[in-house]
């Protein structure tokens, strides 16, 4: 098993090894030390000479083309910006005939004439629609413990897509091809949320672009930039047609903490009578002293409920809230059910790669798995071969303990049925044998 693999089940740890694959590849000191002095405190500039390579592994130009041209894209997989400005997406979608009316398809040669135009053309999602970023995104996710997003900006010569912003996320920028000139400056807001867009301090972001930058600098490929969130910045194509990946990590805050304890309050405190009365009759709600009183012992009593609120319980709604936008590795359906049809106890069994797992104390006769957004209920017995799965990451049917064979290719069968374990190599109406496969390597 690959230490892609087993990390992807260590939510709540470091990666075996502080191994971290993705995320070195994004910067030029320790994962410790980028940890300590970078994440969410300051931006960090790694040269291509300090990574010692390129990202056109992950996309290049003519994956851009690929995806613009013949990928049948759909908005919003695609914004276009002139000039700062987002451009009406009918000025580039449509339908594209016999048998894809779909209406908002992008026109290739529509984005061809904006982009000759000085357009910037913005690829939206990557980590759903580009295999390597795919798989790029899930593992930096795993080695981040936040979840990632990916889109590409491809912008021509001597353009700028956009006006100096910050963005309400982190974001690793990744450079592709051509040169771009990049300016960062310190945040007006330091940690802004969702609910605090730039747009709403745009006269403060344009004063704070008119001060001295903390990074001025030129991205050309295989260099890598990282900026926390709230920190300004802008960039201007230089040259060439140029294109980096934009990494956006949707941080884990305390105040996703809060969220999840008031979400809990608003849950218990229904159960309150006093909190459920009803306001005097012919109240009058302009009058703020009318209702002070009753607001005072809402308030009061909402502590009460606060006090209440169990920690660990807040960390699980954390935790559910955080695994929801997260995604382990994709599975192959057609060659998956066909392996489990076809499962014996020398199939091999493999945690699914990237997959956040938990398995919990049974309680009773049962035992919970939490499996991404998912809680399996499965018989207690059946805990000493998960717990023997996850640990090792692969196992044969076989070799799961506490259960006779019949039982194993019971448990077995469900996990792969449930997209919680793969038979590795399988391939669609192929019988899994012993190694889950007929040629091995083919891939699905």
């Amino acid at each position: 098993m690959s230490d892609r693999e087993r990390q992807g089940r260590a939510s709540s740890s470091p990666p075996e090894g502080d191994a971290r694959p993705a995320l070195r590849r994004c910067i030029s000191v320790d994962p410790q030390v980028f940890a300590a002095e970078h994440w969410s405190r300051r931006p960090l500039l790694s040269t291509a000479a300090e990574l010692g390579g390129t990202f056109t592994d992950l996309l290049d130009l003519d994956a851009v083309d690929e995806l613009l041209s013949t990928r049948g894209l759909r908005t919003p997989f695609l914004r276009i910006a002139k000039d700062g400005a987002v451009v009406d997406a009918s000025r580039f979608t449509g339908s594209q005939g016999a048998g894809a009316e779909v209406a908002d398809q992008v026109s290739s040669d529509s984005v061809l004439r904006l982009f000759a135009e000085g357009s910037t053309v913005v690829l939206q999602g990557l980590h759903r629609l580009w295999p390597p970023l795919i798989e790029f995104a899930g593992q930096l996710a795993a080695d981040l413990g936040h979840p990632t997003q990916v889109n590409a900006y491809v912008t021509p010569p001597s353009s700028r897509g956009f006006s100096p912003h910050y963005d309400v996320h982190d974001v690793f920028v990744l450079q592709v091809a051509g040169e771009k000139h990049w300016t960062i400056h310190e945040p007006v807001l330091p940690d802004p949320l969702r609910t605090h867009p730039w747009t709403d301090r745009s006269a403060e972001v344009a004063a704070a672009a008119e001060r001295a930058p903390v990074i001025d600098t030129v991205l050309r490929p295989g260099d890598a930039l990282y900026l926390p969130r709230g920190y300004i910045h802008s960039a201007v194509a230089l040259g060439g047609i140029s294109a980096h990946l934009t990494i956006g990590v949707h941080s884990v805050t305390r105040w996703g903490a809060v969220e999840s304890a008031l979400d809990l309050v608003r849950t218990v405190a229904a159960d309150d009578p006093e909190l459920r009365g009803s306001l005097p009759l012919g109240v009058d709600l302009a009058d703020p002293g009318t209702t002070t009183e009753d607001v005072a012992a809402v308030l009061s009593g909402l502590h009460r409920w606060l006090d209440r609120v169990d920690p660990a319980a807040v960390a699980d709604a954390l935790r559910a809230r955080t695994w929801a936008q997260v995604r382990p590795a994709p599975v192959a359906p057609l060659a998956q059910s066909s392996a489990a049809a076809a499962l014996d106890t020398d199939t091999a069994l493999r945690v699914r790669p990237l997959l956040r797992v938990q398995l919990r104390e049974p309680v009773g006769d049962r035992v919970a798995l939490v499996a991404g957004r998912r809680t399996h209920d499965l018989p207690a017995t059946t805990r000493p071969a998960l717990a023997a799965l996850l640990a090792a990451g692969e196992l044969k049917v076989g070799d799961l303990p506490g259960l006779d064979a019949a039982d194993q290719l019971t448990l077995a069968r469900r996990l792969v049925t449930e997209s919680i374990a793969i038979v590795p190599d399988a391939r669609a109406g192929a019988p899994a044998g012993h190694d889950g496969c007929r040629d091995r390597g083919t891939g699905a």
